[in-house]
């Protein structure tokens, strides 16, 4: 039985036949319409979420199976104060596979250890959010062609942002990847990321404050939005969260062929008059997303369509 808790979880070969399986899964949704019939996928979100969650859900039920769980831990017994590894236990008895999203750094691995059902990290904390990285992926092969041989920009919150973290994990196994950190100096990528990640794999990577100096070398823009949920006060998150704003103006400082994504969700830092821009690939990245948990789902619960 196998758990996704990292990007790195899986080897490069396996990610390529994960990927490979969800543009299958895209140009032949038929095929594997009934590939889950009779299973259920349990959905522990401690945390608020639409995309993931959602997307979760559609994922099974495009593949036939059905869907439990809840949104909030207010509607679960973790209000009462029941234990992750309790919860698991009991979700091991109802589901066949679970994705579990915490504010805690590590609840889902606690929950893997308890757990006699696949465990899905769907984020934790500032950590890992490893199927955004999935989705963040198949969206790069597809808007691209290749993961290798590419200069990535990453703007905004990169101290909190997890799907920053998770990104920078599993790219840093292809070759040729350089990375442009933009942030300003207080949401700097943490140290351990770029020591122990970075540094430590000899990838090239400078980092900017201003936007506008990095546009002109990037292949990917992934924009991130200032977290209110990750600070500790009002006054710090209010002086960042305009930091950066992506519009019209600045898109034409990129290549034509640079594509821009974001996880989502947006609050300001793109701007809408850029949502019709062709590089605009975020709407996109959210049905790729679909596809990916889809393949996820499969890989994990080990059922092979031919």
């Amino acid at each position: 039985m196998r758990h996704l808790m990292s990007p790195l979880d899986f080897s490069v070969e396996e990610l390529d036949e994960l990927l490979k399986l969800a543009q299958d899964i895209e140009a032949h949704p038929d095929k594997y319409a009934h590939a889950c019939d009779g299973k259920k996928l349990a959905t522990l979100f401690y945390e608020p979420s639409t995309r993931t969650r959602l997307s979760h859900e559609a994922a099974m039920l495009n593949l036939g199976g059905s869907i439990m769980g809840f949104s909030s831990a207010s509607s679960s017994s973790a209000a009462k104060g029941e234990s992750v590894s309790d919860t698991i236990r009991t979700i091991s008895c109802y589901a066949d596979i679970c994705a579990m999203r915490h504010p805690k750094e590590g609840a889902p691995m606690v929950a893997c250890q308890h757990s006699t059902i696949p465990v899905i990290n769907a984020g934790d904390g500032g950590h890992q959010h490893p199927t955004q990285t999935l989705t963040d992926l198949l969206t790069i092969l597809n808007v691209k062609g290749r993961l290798d041989n590419m200069t990535i920009g990453l703007c905004g919150d990169l101290k909190f942002g997890r799907t920053v973290h998770s990104l920078i994990t599993a790219l840093v196994r292809y070759t040729g990847i350089r990375f442009v950190l933009i942030s300003p100096e207080e949401l700097r990528l943490p140290e351990y990321i770029r020591h122990d990640v970075l540094d430590k794999m000899n990838i090239p990577y400078e980092e900017v404050v201003r936007l506008e100096e990095a546009m002109p070398k990037l292949d990917i823009l992934y924009m991130t939005r200032v977290q209110k949920e990750r600070f500790f006060n009002e006054e710090d998150y209010v002086r960042m969260k305009d930091f950066y704003i992506l519009d019209k103006e600045k898109m034409k400082l990129a290549p034509e062929d640079m594509y821009v994504l974001h996880p989502l969700p947006r609050v300001n830092e793109i701007s809408v008059d850029v949502d019709n821009d062709p590089r605009a690939a975020y709407f996109r990245q959210v049905q790729y997303g679909v596809y990916v948990r889809m393949a996820l789902i499969l890989t994990l619960l080990d059922i092979h369509v031919d």
